[in-house]
């Protein structure tokens, strides 16, 4: 899976559905907000969690946009690898097909955030 050709795909047909029920998605998008902001938990491991989610439910576009925030918003490679064993022993065979898709999309966004600079929030 290329996480960037995942997010090229998803874009106009995602922007198209947005456009006609700007409601819905202006909800989703303030309940991800807040579910996603620094709290307790600091938002790379958050996005953890999120990525584990992913993996779990076999969602493409999702392990392309949690890797993304994951490497964005620090989490390093021995935690993503690390959260990778834990998805891959809870979801059994399918996390050995998913865990290594979000392995290679956080690589793929680590890369571009690694000599940028403290991550930030697209």
């Amino acid at each position: 899976m290329d996480p960037k050709a995942v997010f090229d795909e998803l874009r106009g047909p995602t922007r198209s559905l947005r456009s006609v029920q700007q409601e819905t998605w202006a909800g989703f998008a303030q309940m991800h907000d807040a579910a996603m902001a620094d709290g307790v938990l600091p938002r790379s491991v958050k996005e953890l969690i999120a990525l584990a989610i992913a993996v779990s439910k076999g969602c493409d576009g999702c392990i392309a946009s949690h890797a993304r925030g994951a490497a964005r918003h620090g989490a390093t490679p021995e935690q993503v690898a690390e959260m990778l064993s834990v998805t891959v022993l809870m979801n059994g065979g399918p996390g050995t097909v998913y865990a290594p898709r979000a392995w290679e999309a956080y690589q793929s966004f680590a890369e571009g955030a690694a000599g940028s600079g403290p991550a930030t929030s697209a």
